[in-house]
């Protein structure tokens, strides 16, 4: 306990340190105690700004939180309720700059020139009057239409009178500056690409620009900002702080040169998203929630910080309790554990930080919504991950794996082996059953059971043969048996002797060890021992390049996998190298052919009523691998649909109380779902979801995944990778190569158990399909993978396509283009190793001979240039003179 505590403590203070580190705060000149203007748009939240009336009571409400930051308001438009907003502005003391909206409608120009000269006419507190925004930037009108619209409007007032437009266009077009009484120009850095530390500058350099452009003209900055949240555009980045910052700065520059500004804007505007994309709701001084965001005077912070560190530390520390309940932990196994937990701690606080500070749009809701729903489960399987390689390169030893017989144990109580056959090479069998004719163990019979195969070529040499191997050996053979593998594992018990009191099961491609039962059996001295458990392998690895990486990929689940699980008895039972107390067995209701998975849900069942299991690393039994990709494919798929057959049938007796199965148990047989299973379903899910997502993003503008929730992807990618290439390296006795090859052949199947989760979503129930081994599999008439090569293919040209029209450079788009990638890479793995499986470089003697062929050359090209790097020497004048004696004499 007192490892645990310390391992907590420390990483709690390194993650609290951590936080404090990279407290934000940045440091600016005051602004003034109040804004010479802010442009002010009076919408609620949840309200449409392009397409709604305005509230007059949300108007009142809107200047009176404004007021005390402001002397005067800005508007954009005088219809739809916004005659109101002067009169109101008149109650707290704000002067105002009318806007009229101008565009292409005609009939509202002309109902919003007229309201605006109404309002002006009615309310002193109006000071000018701008007609348009940017409406020859937008190309809705010529800058000579707008010479005459402005004309038109000088001549029924005598206020000022101007037009709102972006810098450039005053520049270009100065018969604009000439008509209007003063200039409004909109200095906007962020839409330039101008990075934050130069945009103040830039702003007064344009301001000086136009003074020398149009001397003597009055020039007002009509709209200075910056967004505080959103997407970079270029060099130009967003941030709480850096708004404080340079509004701070500008304002206090500006006060002190006299420039007359406004700032854009009051209020942050969420429907805005729509418009101008992930900045578009973020330019106000005040957010949605009408709450200054940031202090005009001293240090500048984020408000949300403390708030956000609290939730991480807070997260953090309830994720690292089940920590406590590790058995016998190491301290840098603590440490890894609470590690990973705080880090999971500080994303879930960043998230939620996210959703309490950021405005989403429609698409952008959807996309958060579903994201953060399957990266939940995605957290689960990083912790676990990390969990186990914490436990196999930090972690001590385990205690429950077996090593070998024990020799106080003498007992040897009958052993009944069953061998249940669909249609199997007979050759193949007789070498099974050779095998366990040549078992070291004094007291076993065996029972094979043919079914459902008619032809006799196929039942008869194993007939005879087990009549040629004595009386140990019973032939069953049922022509009509119902109930699949678990029927003939059943009639097989109506065969078996009474006295025997353990159940063997093998395949019948297995040749087992003579010291299989020898060893193992005695473990079954312990009454409360149900189950005993050996790795499967195979002896047919080499055949081929895509065997060896088959080969590989399976040694990791039992040599990783399963091991760690013994350490919680919560080993899964595979139908092969099996030892069933028979008493247990009975105790679980037998074998059922509820699901197409009998041996894992017999094993799980004996689990719940108490028994124990143990586990060996110790090979005892050797099979024969699947005939080709395709049959490796659908027996994942077979495994992957009983998987969740099973994990529906028993999660009733999950609940505590419901079983004897141990809170220990449960966690590892739910966690083991979810990481296999769920991981694999929802990999596929998201990148899906995220294909369905690419032409949102690279046509529409907006809707790009936010960072929040593409970084864990990339970051469970990376734990996928460590975990798999560290635990292979310190559990799996493979070459390197072949480890690189298994990596592939587990993601190639990611696309296969998503399939198999999602038939099962519909269908519940399939046949049991026997794989094909021992050269009985067909060859596939169509290529395997064309799925996965169609998926990963549409992945990669997506990331292409997103990337290719970033053209501002937008990081989350950049990072959402590598997501892509990374989510091809499984469906590609699947693609390649069915095009790799019809080519020579599956052939091993190929790859060998290319090998030793480039092997031949390196060491040719090394001699090369060994010779030409040795020095020349002379020779002597002897041996030149025979040398010349030479060639005379030929």
């Amino acid at each position: 306990m007192r490892v645990v505590l310390a391992a907590l403590a420390l990483v709690t203070g390194l993650h609290a340190a951590l936080w404090l580190w990279s407290r934000p705060v940045a440091e600016a000149p005051a602004a003034p105690h109040k804004f010479t203007s802010l442009s002010f748009s009076p919408y609620g939240k949840d309200e449409d700004g392009e397409n709604a009336d305005v509230n007059p009571e949300q108007v009142r409400k809107d200047i009176a939180a404004v007021a005390p930051y402001t002397d005067a308001i800005r508007t954009y438009s005088a219809t739809r309720g916004l005659d109101v907003v002067a009169p109101l502005a008149a109650e707290k003391g704000l002067k105002v700059t009318q806007g009229i909206w101008i565009d292409k409608d005609e009939v509202r120009n002309t109902r919003e020139i007229d309201s605006a000269l109404v309002v002006a006419d009615r309310n002193p507190n109006v000071k000018a009057l701008v007609v348009g925004n940017e409406v020859v930037l937008r190309g809705e009108k010529t800058v000579d239409e707008m010479v005459a619209l402005i004309n038109k409007v000088k001549q029924r007032t005598s206020l000022p009178v101007t037009t709102g437009e972006i810098w450039n266009v005053w520049l270009e077009y100065p018969q604009l500056a000439s008509a209007v009484d003063f200039i409004a120009v909109h200095i906007l850095p962020y839409w330039e690409s101008v990075p934050a530390d130069k945009a103040v500058d830039l702003t007064l350099d344009i301001y000086e620009r136009l003074r020398k452009a149009f001397p003597g003209k009055h020039i007002v900055i009509a709209e200075f900002g910056w967004p505080s949240a959103g997407f970079n555009r270029n060099n130009s980045t967003t941030g709480k702080l850096l708004q404080a910052e340079l509004i701070r700065e500008f304002t206090n520059r500006a006060r002190a040169r006299g420039i007359d500004y406004n700032i854009v804007e009051a209020l942050d505007q969420p429907w805005k998203g729509v418009l101008e994309g992930s900045v578009g709701p973020y330019w106000g001084v005040l957010d949605a929630d009408r709450q200054l965001k940031f202090p005009l005077s001293g240090e500048i912070e984020d408000k949300t910080f403390t708030q956000s560190m609290i939730v991480a530390l807070l997260i953090g520390f309830l994720l690292s309790l089940p920590i406590i309940g590790t058995r016998r932990p190491t301290f840098a196994q603590c440490v890894l554990l609470a590690g990973a937990a705080n880090l999971v701690g500080a994303w879930a606080a960043i998230l939620i930080d996210h959703w309490l500070t950021h405005y989403f749009v429609f698409g952008a809701q959807i996309a958060m919504v579903i994201g953060s729903l399957l990266l939940a489960p995605l957290a689960v399987v990083i912790l676990s991950r990390i969990e186990e390689i914490s436990a196999i390169a930090f972690g001590r030893k385990g205690r429950r794996t077996l090593d070998g017989q024990d020799p106080a144990v003498a007992q040897t109580p009958k052993v009944s082996i069953h061998i249940p056959a669909y249609r199997e090479q007979p050759d193949m069998l007789i070498k099974t059953l050779d095998s366990v004719a040549a078992l070291e163990y004094p007291d076993f019979e065996c029972v094979v059971v043919i079914n459902n195969t008619p032809d006799p070529e196929f039942w008869q040499p194993i007939e005879e043969h087990c009549r040629l191997l004595g009386d140990r050996f019973k032939f069953v053979n049922a022509m009509k048996l119902e109930g699949f593998k678990a029927g003939a594992l059943r009639l097989a018990l109506e065969h078996t002797a009474p006295e025997a009191t353990i159940i063997g099961i093998i395949d019948a491609d297995y040749v087992v060890s003579p010291d299989w039962l020898k060893d193992l059996v005695p473990a079954f001295a312990d009454p409360a021992v149900g189950i005993v458990q050996a790795p499967q392998d195979h002896r047919d690895g080499e055949r081929t390049v895509l065997a060896r990486l088959m080969n590989t990929e399976y040694a990791g689940f039992f040599d990783i996998g399963m091991v760690e699980r013994n350490e919680q008895n919560a080993i899964i039972v595979h139908g092969t190298m099996c030892l069933l107390r028979r008493a247990a067995m009975d105790d679980a209701g037998g074998w059922s052919s509820d699901t197409i998975c009998e041996d894992s849900d017999l094993g799980l069942t004996i689990l719940e009523k108490g028994w124990s299991a143990h586990y060996t690393r110790k090979r005892y039994g050797w099979g024969l691998l699947p005939d080709n990709f395709e049959a490796f494919r659908k027996q994942r798929h077979r495994w992957t649909f009983g998987g969740m057959q099973i994990a529906v049938k028993h999660l009733r007796l999950f609940k505590p109380g419901a079983s004897r199965l141990s809170a220990e148990q449960r966690r590892t047989y739910l966690i083991g779902w979810l990481n296999w299973m769920g991981a694999e379903a929802i990999g596929v899910a998201i990148a899906i979801m995220n294909l369905i997502w690419v032409p949102v993003i690279a046509f529409g503008g907006v809707a790009i995944p936010e960072a929040v929730l593409t970084i864990p992807i990339l970051f469970g990618f990376a734990i996928y990778l460590i975990h798999f290439f560290s635990l292979y390296q310190l559990r799996v006795r493979h070459p390197f190569l072949s480890t690189i090859g298994a990596s592939i052949a587990a993601m190639a199947l990611q696309f296969t158990v998503a399939r198999g989760v999602a038939e099962w979503v519909v269908k519940q129930h399939m046949p049991f399909i026997v794989t094909a081994k021992g050269g009985k599999g067909v060859k596939a008439r169509k290529f395997p993978a064309r799925w996965e090569l169609g998926l990963g293919s549409a992945l990669v040209l997506g990331a292409a396509l997103v990337w290719g029209t970033n053209f501002v450079n937008v990081r989350e788009t950049n990072i959402f283009a590598l997501v892509l990638l990374v989510q091809s890479l499984p469906f590609l793995a699947a693609a390649g190793l069915a095009w790799v499986e019809g080519s020579k470089l599956n052939d091993p003697a190929f790859i060998a001979a290319k090998t030793a062929r480039l092997a031949g050359l390196g060491g040719f090209v090394r001699r090369r240039a060994r010779d030409a790097a040795a020095p020349v020497v002379a020779e002597p004048a002897s041996a030149l003179a025979s040398s010349r004696d030479d060639v005379a004499t030929v």
